[in-house]
């Protein structure tokens, strides 16, 4: 007999830890409408030690050994063991740049800053750590014998766009529910070049989620947002790869944007697996944060979580966290209690400003890092993060998605804000005398005054 570890993985409810599916099931929720997570056999993964993972993904990283030179597919003991790798679909998404923000940070009043940039990825968002997973699993039940016509998503931009992504590498047929009017034009335009069916409804997100559920329940049709605990496990990868590039030091804060907050749930659930595993010893400090117009995760914060109410999200520049019902609820509250975590929020002057700061330095953040920037921030004023202390902000998407939240600002065209680091293009005849006289006055105002 083999001592060789036998990797196995499952659906168990959160609730009732008795009730278990296998991951090729169809199954997005316990009996009683409960959320599920996956569950690793964590004695078969502790046959090797931390030392043993340590070398294993570092020896698998940045090659191409199929498919483990993926950020997430290197790790696939920790995200889904049993799939065939002839049946994974990966775009080699995760590595992506933790960006030491050295500057920003000392102008912030941080002595260690790091921005984990999850946008440089092949659809420019984090959502690709988990879709890989997703739509590999759903490849794998298809050549098992499933019947699945086809994998959807209700979605704020981004969701839509990685899937009809690893859908189309799959051939796999996607369809996207998106609120008309309220997804950037980039967002939009990456599922219709990818080919998927794309509904465009009369309808905010939560509107666009209540239909994919109908759809998913009733028609064949393989449900690919977040409430599908698939996502997470790719997602989670992003603590694992963020620990590992700072030398598997465990950070002091943590800072991520939230939405519908599988992200928040995913980062712990990394971060619990390295812990139990011997990777590390310590845990980091969470923060979330929310757009002020899309708080119901704050409120329910402020109140220490005694309640959790949805609310109508408002109108945000930060589009993609425009939720005000998030299905992954449960799991933040439970994530952010056991990480000695807080919820923070952030106004739509205060994220547009902490972005524009930011990108001073050298960065290009999308509207929803900037979020998180400003709820630092605020941490920072109020002694919660020290100047000592080591930061990682948790990047989202590419700046390039938003390119309107971008001009709007520098045009000075964004609704009820007069920016304050406004830099429109100066327009001038085509003399030399004209130019030079301006660019030497625009070289003292901004960088010797």
């Amino acid at each position: 007999m083999s001592d060789k570890p036998e990797y196995s993985a499952w659906f168990e409810s959160l609730a009732n830890p008795g009730e278990r599916y296998e991951l090729d099931e169809v199954v997005y929720t316990d009996r009683d409408g409960g959320l599920l997570q996956v569950v690793h056999d964590m004695e078969e993964l502790k046959k090797t030690s931390a030392q043993g993972w340590k070398s294993l993904f570092e020896d698998r990283g940045h090659k191409n050994e199929w498919p483990y030179g993926s950020g997430v597919w290197g790790k696939k003991e920790w995200v889904l063991p049993g799939i065939d790798n002839e049946n994974v679909v990966s775009m080699y998404e995760g590595h992506s740049n933790l960006f030491w923000a050295e500057r920003y940070g000392r102008q912030v009043g941080v002595e260690d800053l790091w921005i984990k940039l999850c946008g440089n990825s092949h659809t420019g968002s984090f959502k690709d750590l988990g879709m890989t997973v997703l739509v590999s699993m759903v490849k794998e039940m298809i050549a098992r014998g499933a019947s699945i016509s086809a994998v959807a998503c209700a979605s704020t931009g981004d969701t839509s766009a990685a899937l009809a992504a690893y859908a189309a590498a799959a051939g796999i047929p996607a369809i996207v529910f998106l609120p008309r009017g309220k997804v950037s034009l980039a967002q939009l335009i990456q599922p219709v070049a990818n080919g998927a069916i794309v509904f465009a409804l009369d309808t905010d997100f939560d509107g666009c989620m209540d239909i994919v559920k109908q759809v998913a329940a009733s028609d064949g049709v393989y449900l690919a947002n977040s409430m599908n605990s698939l996502r997470v496990e790719g997602q989670k990868t992003v603590g694992i790869e963020i620990i590992q590039q700072l030398n598997w030091e465990v950070p002091d804060w943590m800072i991520l944007p939230g939405g519908n907050l599988g992200n928040v749930s995913a980062l712990a659930k990394g971060l619990d697996m390295l812990l139990e595993l011997g990777l590390v010893d310590r845990r980091p400090r969470i923060c979330v944060a929310q757009a002020e117009a899309a708080n119901p995760f704050y409120l329910a914060y402020q109140r220490g979580f005694e309640t959790f109410e949805p609310i109508a999200a408002r109108k945000t520049m930060a589009s993609a966290i425009q939720i005000g019902n998030p299905v992954s609820a449960v799991k933040a509250i439970d994530a952010i209690q056991r990480y000695d975590g807080v919820v923070e929020q952030a106004s739509e002057a205060e994220l547009s400003e902490a972005s524009a700061e930011a990108d001073r330095t050298g960065l290009f953040n999308c509207p929803h890092t900037g979020v998180a920037l400003a709820a630092m921030k605020k941490l920072i004023a109020r002694g919660d993060i020290r100047k000592s202390d080591r930061v990682v902000v948790i990047s989202t998407a590419h700046g390039l998605k938003f390119v309107d939240f971008k001009t709007d600002y520098h045009r000075m065209q964004t609704e009820d804000l007069i920016p304050e680091l406004p830099n429109p293009p100066i327009e001038l005849s085509a003399s030399y005398q004209v130019v030079r006289d301006r660019m030497l006055e625009e070289i003292e105002r901004r960088f010797h005054s």
